[in-house]
């Protein structure tokens, strides 16, 4: 699949600024992409510090860039044809009961017969797959990991060893991605996977969808609850624990030992570092520092949420107490209207009496 950068230029109709002998291995987002690949560059330079990738594909020529550039109108449309090239989408067809005479099972692994092996998959030792459960075609699925009744793993899904997949979770689909074109929501590029590295447990229901272009990835040795959404791009660390029905949004990134409690939300684009934990049913809409807790909606350090928690605990208290000081300004008030209108009074008197003895 390697191939020239001049020849990728030609493939997608682009004209290439740089060494067009170089020898283009793959290709991947911006943050997975190594010496060997092009990835795509749609922001400013000065945003996205050094670049590491072997060439990038944009819009304009980049200054300060000193790695070869392709430039295209479509750069998105550009890099999904690179992808494809590189990782060709997989034909949807129909496919039979049982083991694909391409697929590759170890012989000490057991795959029931009620389960839907397709071509070019591979399955290492001792790993047991169970009924109903479908492996589509291009996964690898390593050495003794367990796949419960009616997991689906989707094309080019990658596990490691010992990983265990609880039943109906389904692994690899297409992102929630779309483009407004038109007054109409047309889909994006899905021409990325998901990785699973070693020693995960996936729990039942749990949805991880395939990245963009390149891999979703869960970090070695997570443990992921029932019922847990992680959108496209998303990068998991190691040794993470997410409890149920947590959803992460989008390109979002967590560091190693991260704690997600039940319910947690995740805006788009977040990060967050090794050592966070978010508290229960909190929505976290900005990045996160490491070694800290969070808590609350919008989420905030534990210290901060505590102090507002305990003025809402107050709150009854506040409101009767505002209520007593209401009234007696609004009696004080009648209090000095009435002071008021008679020393008006008063004062009118005297001048009337004034008034007469001059006259």
């Amino acid at each position: 699949m390697a191939i020239r950068l001049d020849e990728l230029s030609q493939l997608v109709e682009g004209t290439l600024h740089g060494d067009g002998a170089l020898i283009c291995q793959g290709a991947n987002p911006l943050d997975l992409a190594t010496e060997a690949e092009i990835t795509l560059v749609v922001q400013p330079v000065g945003e996205i510090g050094p670049i590491t990738a072997l060439a990038v594909v944009t819009k304009a020529r980049l200054e300060n860039c000193d790695r070869p550039q392709i430039i295209v109108d479509q750069p998105h449309a550009a890099f999904a044809r690179i992808v494809a090239h590189f990782r060709p989408p997989i034909t949807t067809n129909l496919p039979g009961v049982g083991v694909d005479s391409n697929a590759k099972i170890a012989s000490s692994a057991k795959v029931h017969p009620t389960a839907t092996i397709c071509r070019d998959v591979v399955v290492g030792e001792r790993t047991l797959i169970m009924p109903g459960v479908v492996v589509m075609p291009g996964c690898r699925i390593g050495n003794d990991c367990v796949l419960h009744p009616h997991v689906t793993l989707y094309s080019h899904t990658q596990i490691g060893d010992r990983v265990v997949i609880h039943a109906s979770s389904t692994i690899g689909a297409d992102g929630f991605g779309y483009r407004f074109e038109n007054g109409r929501h047309m889909p994006a590029s899905q021409l990325g996977y998901v990785e699973i590295e070693s020693d995960v447990d996936v729990g039942a229901g749990v949805t991880i969808d395939r990245g963009t272009y390149g891999a979703t990835r869960i970090g070695q040795g997570t443990k992921i609850d029932n019922q847990v959404m992680i959108a496209h791009n998303c990068q998991i660390g190691r040794h993470n624990l997410i409890c149920s029905q947590v959803g992460i949004a989008g390109s979002c990134s967590t560091g190693d030992h991260v704690i997600l409690a039940g319910q947690v939300g995740l805006k788009d684009h977040i990060k967050l570092g090794d050592g966070t934990i978010v508290g229960a049913k909190a929505g976290v809409m900005d990045d996160c520092e490491g070694g800290q807790v969070y808590l609350g909606a919008p989420a905030m350090p534990q210290r901060d949420q505590m102090q507002i928690f305990a003025l809402q605990r107050k709150l009854p208290d506040m409101r009767r107490e505002l209520k007593s000081l209401k009234k007696q300004l609004a009696e004080l008030t009648a209090q000095l209207r009435e002071l008021t209108d008679g020393s008006d009074a008063d004062d009118h008197a005297s001048s009337r009496v004034v008034n007469e003895r001059a006259a």
